[in-house]
């Protein structure tokens, strides 16, 4: 309806699309050149023009196109190339061990007789009457020690086993110097909490030994080294402990009786560290005070001399200013 006039007008509307095609940048396509003979063939892909009313194509490029009847020409040779390894662990070239100046000496094989693993396997064996005269020995030293009691068992209490170990003791060629029985405990029987409680003992370290070397060779040192015999033997134990008579040696007449331990074996969690105890306890007697940093290295110094002490478990160190106080 016009604006003043009440007469309607009739209106066709028409729709009427306009195809805009969309812009694209085309992306150069390269192709690898076709050797024939010596000349390469390169192609390039054919230009591209979008029209108003269809889709625009993406055309492939042409394959090369290749004379048949162009005759063959000889291949040049090709250079070696040098071939290269892949990356990763790298490689060197493995020397000996054993220098080219090192003499070898040949040694006779010394034949090693089977030793006894059980008290009736050593009664058994041709050597019964040495390993007898060990285990003997080491009673011997027990009794020395007195490393136990023979006491009535309480009901309550439960014993642990022992067991004989036997040993060769042989020199640098191989003879035979010694048959050694020692008698030990089965420490898997132990009860934590009633048969032991602590079981930490200390040792020196490596560098505490480096450092004592170093000063016997700065300053010219006394240097001496010992060993303890039946070293766990001295330690003392807070524990009740008992345990079965060893085997082959049960007293007659108190076949019921038991060992009530008082001193520390071999075999035990504690030995080691009962030992250590009873160690320091002793050497602080003695004047030696032990070191902050090391445990096991102990000190004494008296009228400008000096002695320092290293332990490593039944191994001692020792180094003076001089003879005297070693």
């Amino acid at each position: 309806m016009i604006k003043g006039s009440k007469a309607a007008r009739e209106i066709t509307l028409e729709e009427k699309r306009v195809f805009v095609p969309i812009p694209m940048v085309q992306e150069p396509y390269f192709t690898l050149s076709v050797i024939v003979g010596s000349t390469p063939v390169v192609t390039t892909p054919a230009a591209f023009s979008p029209t108003a009313n269809s889709e625009p194509i993406l055309q492939e490029p042409n394959e090369p196109i290749v004379d048949e009847q162009q005759p063959q020409q000889e291949q040049p040779q090709e250079e070696e190339m040098p071939v290269v390894e892949p990356f990763g662990r790298p490689q060197r070239a493995r020397k000996s061990p054993i220098s080219d100046d090192y003499i070898v000496y040949e040694c006779e094989e010394v034949q090693m007789e089977d030793e006894p693993t059980s008290f009736e396997e050593a009664m058994r064996s041709t050597e019964a009457s040495k390993w007898q005269e060990a285990m003997e020995d080491e009673l011997k030293s027990m009794s020395t020690n007195n490393v136990w009691d023979l006491e009535e068992i309480p009901k309550v209490a439960k014993t642990v086993g022992g067991k004989w170990v036997y040993k060769v003791k042989r020199d640098s060629k191989g003879n035979i110097e010694r048959y050694k029985a020692r008698l030990v405990a089965k420490d898997f029987t132990q009860r934590e909490g009633i048969d032991y409680n602590e079981t930490f003992s200390p040792v020196s370290s490596k560098d505490s030994v480096r450092i004592i070397m170093a000063l016997v060779a700065h300053f010219d040192l006394e240097l001496h080294q010992m060993g303890v015999k039946a070293t766990f033997l001295n330690g003392d134990l807070e524990e009740r402990v008992y345990m079965a008579q060893p085997k082959g040696f049960v007293v007659t007449g108190k076949e019921r009786m038991g060992c009530r331990l008082k001193k520390s074996i071999y075999g035990l969690k504690q030995a080691s560290r009962q030992w250590y105890l009873k160690f320091d306890k002793t050497i602080r007697k003695f004047g030696f005070k032990e070191n902050v940093e090391d445990n096991c290295v102990y000190a004494k110094f008296k009228n400008g001399k000096y002695i320092f002490l290293v332990l490593y478990v039944d191994d001692i160190l020792l180094a003076s200013s001089d003879v005297t106080l070693l």
